[in-house]
């Protein structure tokens, strides 16, 4: 198990988030194998075994979602030993993901999120101008929030108006910033270069120069959409909001797809729904037999 782990953060660059979910799901299967089976040894395991863990799971409540995560890391991890020729049977062959109920993506109303924007951040010290850059950069660019706090100085191009992020699998992306964000962003750089004690590579740091934490960004996005009637306030949220926004306002889905970074267009399918549920309000408010 080390050695797969140890392959997810050096070769496949797994963020570490995502690294250590991948660690958990498998120490918790090793838990598993140990208190029924008595045994730890990934290498002996069958299908059924996975198959009375994954249950076990369902009767302890956990959602599909959790399930299939849980299910995407083995399969990983199988894969990964098949090929090293560490078994000659992939155990995990054959077993389907759970059916999932379909989401809609949380998002912020157009008018919102403008209303929010005009109304709050209107200080010009350094956190409150950092917090205004950051929130209209989520909603700018559709950023991940492990993307946005890893950003360096060199990964704007003020000449160009352009990011480039490092997604998932360090998979490169340039994104288009907008008039209004490259303003905030030369406001930003020029207070953090005139106020904070030492330079940093790093685009968006603290009062002591150091680069944000997840933890700090989230408090900042959950401040900024407090005001709004949703109940889920994250970074993912301002994401979901580009996403939807370009797709109600007449995107390519191609187009939106790169800007997100997804790998598959499926990933950037879901916002679609969003739209035509926006269509279908527009139909009944405005036919007369609707």
């Amino acid at each position: 198990m080390n050695e797969f782990l140890q392959y997810l953060s050096s070769e496949r660059r797994y963020s570490k988030r995502t690294f250590e979910i991948y660690r958990y799901d498998l120490q918790q299967f090793e838990a598993f194998l140990k208190s029924a089976y008595d045994t730890v040894d990934f290498n002996t395991v069958k299908t059924p075994q996975i198959r009375t863990w994954l249950a076990e799971l369902k009767n302890d409540g956990l959602s599909e979602t959790t399930i299939n995560g849980k299910l995407t890391a083995l399969k990983s991890f199988y894969r990964y030993q098949l090929k090293r020729e560490k078994i000659k049977i992939n155990p995990t062959v054959g077993i389907v993901r759970l059916k999932q109920k379909k989401r809609l993506p949380i998002y912020v109303q157009e008018r919102q999120i403008h209303n929010l924007l005009s109304e709050i951040y209107d200080q010009d010290d350094f956190e409150s101008v950092r917090n205004r850059v950051i929130i209209e950069f989520f909603y700018a660019t559709g950023a991940r929030v492990s993307e946005l706090i890893n950003l360096k100085n060199q990964d704007i191009d003020s000449e160009q108006k352009t990011v480039k992020f490092f997604g998932k699998g360090s998979k490169e992306r340039i994104v288009p910033l907008t008039e209004a964000v490259s303003s905030l962003l030369s406001s930003y750089q020029k207070i953090k270069t005139d106020g904070l004690p030492q330079s940093t590579e790093y685009l968006f740091v603290d009062l002591k120069n150091k680069p944000l934490t997840q933890q700090k960004v989230y408090k900042i996005v959950q401040t900024f959409l407090m005001q709004t009637p949703i109940d889920k306030r994250s970074p993912h949220v301002l994401r979901h909001t580009f996403a939807t926004h370009l797709l109600n306002n007449g995107a390519d889905l191609n187009a939106v797809k790169e800007l997100l970074g997804h790998s598959s267009l499926a990933a950037t399918q879901v916002y679609t729904h969003n739209s035509i549920e926006k269509l279908k309000q527009n139909y009944k408010t405005a036919h007369p037999r609707a």
